[in-house]
């Protein structure tokens, strides 16, 4: 049987070219290389930790499902699927919950990082931070809170992946820390039962380092929250406004003077996106002072406009065809729930929830 490949993005607004060039081309190289089952999802269920406005959650997972497809994935080479059309997922994330620890959650970085945000603290952390935290979680007198969903966010995303039995997952650093609780939610469930049913699932970027594509405000990466992004979506006019407005510094003032982070920022996106010559050019003419902003600007918006159009016109009009829509999710919640139910089946049977009826 072929190895399982599984990822998903929350549906948090559109995709944008850190996606692309981070995460959506690969899953269009897993599916063309054939030796994959691949399983995309739009995770709906994890958008809900930020409490979305309905109509906005509905159409936010409407416009990943078309960049999904604009951008290559292919419903018959791929399973695409709406995290909350397997509701599978949903009991197995209760059942699986009774076998995770509130102090591991809590001692996540991503739980600590948005607890800080969700209760407004905006000290540094210190070495008594936990504590701290976990006093304004429980016995906070504000109408600040943090919801459970925020702190069992690893549980869920570990049932995304062992529900399907995915052997590989494409994730970046910031994921990293909530992989590995899943290989240890596994080995917690077989040792318990003593069985030998999770497999641990492995990170996977084809042997090469993660792509961190960079924002245009002059640090940090591109994501949708920092405000710094290039949209798929966006129209010519839009972005080339955007790389035209991406922070530089004054220029170099001395030959092969080491770049300032707003501007080795460009030339990381120029590398992704433009050939090498293009790309030593520019490199070239910053060596020898004679570099001008505005002209590497240009270009980058250039080869950037070039890259996305054919995309953007793709999503428009897949995002216009209702039938291809509801068809290629109809076809991907039933693939997946076929995985997802033998395995909550086979879990309940190894916990000892059987029915005394058929």
């Amino acid at each position: 049987m072929k190895k399982i490949v599984l990822s998903g993005i929350r549906p948090t607004g559109q995709l944008h070219l850190g996606n692309y060039l981070g995460a959506l081309c690969n899953f269009v190289k897993m599916q063309q290389e054939g030796i994959y089952d691949s399983y995309f999802f739009i995770a709906d269920l994890h958008a809900l930790t930020t409490n979305p406005d309905p109509a906005l959650l509905h159409e936010n997972v409407r416009n990943v499902v078309a960049e999904y497809l604009a951008a290559g994935l292919e419903p018959d080479k791929s399973t695409i699927f709406v995290q909350s059309d397997v509701p599978e997922v949903s009991e197995l994330y209760l059942l699986l919950n009774m076998h995770v620890g509130i102090g591991e959650l809590m001692r996540t970085a991503a739980f600590k990082d948005k607890a800080r945000k969700a209760l407004g603290i905006t000290t540094a952390p210190s070495a008594d931070d936990d504590a701290d935290m976990a006093k304004e979680i429980i016995g906070a007198q504000s109408n600040k809170r943090v919801n459970a969903g925020l702190l069992t966010y690893p549980t869920l995303m570990a049932v995304d992946i062992l529900i399907q039995r995915a052997n590989f997952v494409p994730v970046g650093k910031d994921q990293e820390q909530h992989l590995e609780l899943t290989r240890r939610f596994a080995r917690r469930f077989n040792a318990f039962y003593k069985v030998d049913y999770f497999e641990e699932p492995q990170n996977f970027n084809f042997g090469n380092a993660a792509v961190k594509v960079p924002g245009l405000d002059g640090s940090g990466k591109m994501g949708k929250s920092e405000g710094n992004c290039l949209y798929l979506a966006d129209d010519e006019k839009t972005l080339r406004k955007k790389v035209m407005r991406a922070v530089t510094d004054a220029g170099p003032t001395e030959p092969n003077q080491p770049m300032a982070e707003p501007v080795q920022n460009l030339f990381t996106i120029l590398k992704l996106v433009a050939p090498q010559e293009l790309v030593q050019q520019f490199t070239d003419a910053y060596n020898d002072c004679s570099i001008r902003y505005g002209d590497l600007k240009k270009a980058l918006a250039d080869h950037i406009v070039a890259l996305t159009t054919p995309i953007r016109e793709r999503i428009i009009d897949i995002k216009n065809d209702d039938a291809y829509l509801a068809r290629v999710l109809r076809q991907g919640a039933e693939q997946a729930r076929e995985r997802a139910s033998a395995t909550l089946r086979d879990v309940r049977e190894i916990m000892g929830i059987t029915p005394f009826w058929k």
